[in-house]
């Protein structure tokens, strides 16, 4: 197996998550699948945490999150050190999010998105390196203000 990438969604972003998981399967990484176990409501920052903690610590390189919208996922994820979480609703976004920002978190909206949707957005997102240059100036900026 290839990278380790870790995924989580609350309740609304579930079934999503569960195609995603596959699909990561399928381009060679390695899920670690930090929940929702279902459709039962559960509470988006949670999952955020398991997500972000390890990508905050440096002990996994990207994550994926997906909640509704995807705006609580990105909201909760960002405020921890290191973590540049972006909300992308296409593959566009997700592209500038690691040319220009050097995203390293994807928030996606599992009620906005159909499947297909959703595996273009990851799999651009995954692909795509930072450019560094300008943008590293501007990142290095961001990680001065601190998290949340």
């Amino acid at each position: 197996m290839g990278e380790k990438i870790p995924i989580g969604s609350d309740h609304a972003g579930y079934e999503l998550k569960e195609d995603l998981v596959n699909y990561l399967r399928e381009l060679g990484f390695e899920p670690e699948d930090v929940g929702a176990p279902g459709t039962e409501p559960s509470d988006y920052p949670d999952f955020a945490a398991a997500v972000a903690g390890p990508v905050s610590r440096g002990e996994r390189r990207r994550g994926v999150l997906i909640c509704g919208t995807g705006i609580g996922m990105s909201i909760s994820a960002n405020r921890l050190p290191r973590v540049r979480a972006a909300l992308a609703m296409n593959e566009n976004m997700a592209e500038i999010a690691r040319r220009h920002n050097d995203a390293n978190i994807l928030a996606l909206g599992g009620r906005l998105l159909a499947p297909q949707q959703a595996r273009g957005i990851l799999k651009k997102f995954l692909e795509t390196g930072f450019d560094g240059g300008r943008h590293l100036r501007r990142v290095e900026k961001i990680e001065k203000l601190g998290p949340g």
